[in-house]
């Protein structure tokens, strides 16, 4: 499978002339907008540490593990048909505890690494509704800009 960003008019110019260059058949898919960025990453990073530092009963790992499924997987799965027919054949048959486990390491099923730039913002979005429920403060997004670590 061949990923492309693009970009510029430029960039979808190579990416014909790649096409052009493939034997038929093929599938092609394409997504409006951009990969996620990674202040979004470093963001959403520092809010599960935010999480297991204020709700220790689980640690950064298992709140990252619950957001991808709680959250991630639903964004996807509206986003793409094909996304939705695997994930519910393969993972939404396991018990609750075997999902939250396929969510993280050493499996870490790919959700967020998925996701567009406005796709990661709902994401984000929808954590931040969940901390405001659970009385966690997250980390200023602003706060991050100076955060050189």
């Amino acid at each position: 499978m061949t990923t492309r960003v693009l970009v510029t008019p430029a960039d979808r110019d190579a990416w014909s002339r790649f096409l052009e260059g493939q034997k038929l058949p093929m599938t092609v898919e394409v997504t409006k907008g951009k990969h996620r960025t990674s202040r979004q990453n470093r963001l959403q990073r520092q809010w599960m540490l935010d999480f297991a530092e204020q709700l220790p009963e689980q640690s950064a790992e298992e709140w990252r593990g619950y957001c991808k499924l709680h959250f991630g997987i639903p964004i996807l799965r509206a986003a793409s048909e094909e996304y939705a027919e695997v994930y519910d054949a393969v993972i939404r048959p396991l018990q609750y505890e075997q999902k939250l486990k396929a969510m993280m390491i050493p499996i870490d099923m790919p959700v967020t690494s998925k996701m567009t730039t406005v796709q990661k913002k709902a994401y984000l979005g929808e954590i931040q509704k969940f901390a405001a429920g659970r009385g966690v403060e997250l980390t200023d997004p602003e706060a991050l800009k100076w955060n050189t670590k």
